[in-house]
């Protein structure tokens, strides 16, 4: 066989390739996404009635922000990492956002100790935060993963920790607008807890999607 027909031969069943949308594009889709659908849970559940009183409150509204930048960054961070010539520092964008929610936590139950007082330290059950950030959560961190799902070959774990993480804190931000907490301690075990669930829960769960999609 000559080396043209040989050619033509290889060549004869290819398809053309559609090109793969940019991680901002991916990341903005996503998020327009999420925002669409921790919004309508808000507007279902209505605005806590002290929101505006905690709004007052430099670390109530430290913590908001902090936890919706996580989120975006996280967003923009797994949609990064997704690209094998993107570097693996992408997953270190979203760490000072979450060092900042920590940080206003932490004011915030000392902010807490001093008008409380021992109360501040009182913990209680909060199931409903728990069910919330998993329910909306899980669902957002799946959509995130069928975007994300040419990952499978390159950076599998880390887009799955990070997409996860995203899905967390932004369902964290929506649940503090219309679910009420006395103190800061029981935002951060059961706002943390419940983030670091989903995490671990979209690392588990996605791996399955990732690995089907590289085989």
């Amino acid at each position: 066989m000559r080396s043209e027909e040989l050619i033509g031969e290889l060549a004869a069943g290819l398809q053309p390739v559609r090109r793969m949308a940019s991680p901002w594009r991916q990341a903005a889709l996503w998020l327009g996404l999420a925002a669409a659908a921790v919004g309508t849970a808000v507007l279902m559940n209505g605005l806590r009635h002290d929101l505006h009183q905690r709004m007052l409150m430099p670390q109530e509204v430290g913590q908001w922000l902090a936890s919706v930048l996580a989120g975006v960054l996280a967003a923009v961070a797994a949609a990064m990492l997704a690209r094998p010539d993107r570097s693996w520092r992408w997953a270190l964008l979203p760490v000072p956002a979450l060092l900042a929610w920590f940080a206003s936590l932490g004011w915030g139950c000392l902010s807490d100790l001093a008008r409380l007082g021992p109360m501040a330290g009182q913990m209680r059950a909060s199931w409903p935060c728990l069910r919330f950030i998993l329910a909306m959560g899980l669902p957002l961190a799946a959509a995130q993963f069928w975007l994300l799902r040419h990952a499978g070959p390159v950076r599998p774990l880390p887009v799955l920790l990070v997409g996860g993480l995203a899905s967390a804190a932004l369902c964290s931000a929506g649940l503090s607008l219309f679910h009420h907490l006395d103190a800061a301690v029981m935002v951060l075990l059961w706002h943390g807890g419940a983030m670091l669930m989903l995490v671990l829960a979209g690392a588990l769960l996605g791996r399955p999607l990732f690995m089907r999609r590289q085989a």
